[in-house]
């Protein structure tokens, strides 16, 4: 790990350390040449993984282009930015359970709608609307009552 400061090619890890939630690790290095302190974060990273679009396109799986499209259906809504990341976290666990090469964007979307109604329902029915294309105002009714039949599960929100 190059030094953010000399940009010496060599530090050391003084201390490690596994986040809550069991999906990162936080390191604090040492750089050999400057003694600067720094922190890295290490995160299992999903490869291989192709993304098959509506059209047949294909794409590489991008956790980026997934966070924004859940930041944005979270837009003005109340949540931590750890809670955030253990959904992205459980969302890319399931997406690797499928122990799949290629994935059709439409399951990616159902599975990122199913962590969704769980973790926020505004932020569901939002993603929800963009990704299923509702058409009229029935059918967002007609989600929107599915919604509010389902059981009620709390979460953690940000004070």
């Amino acid at each position: 790990m190059h030094c953010p400061v000399c940009n010496h090619p060599e530090s050391r890890v003084v201390d490690s350390r596994l986040s809550p939630d069991g999906t990162s690790t936080r390191r604090r290095r040492e750089c050999d040449h400057c003694e600067y302190r720094f922190s890295t974060l290490e995160e299992v990273e999903l490869l291989d993984v192709t993304v098959v679009k509506r059209d047949g396109r294909r794409e590489t799986y991008s956790r980026e282009k997934m966070e924004r499209g859940l930041k944005k259906s979270l837009e003005k809504r109340s949540y931590t930015e750890a809670d955030f990341r253990t959904l992205v976290h459980e969302i890319e666990r399931e997406i690797q359970r499928h122990k799949a090469s290629e994935l059709r964007s439409s399951d990616v979307g159902e599975m990122v709608m199913n962590r969704l109604k769980v973790f926020d329902k505004v932020a569901y029915i939002r993603f929800a609307s963009v990704y299923r294309s509702f058409e009229d105002v029935k059918t967002f009714h007609d989600e929107l009552a599915g919604l509010l039949k389902s059981p009620r599960k709390k979460r953690r929100r940000k004070s």
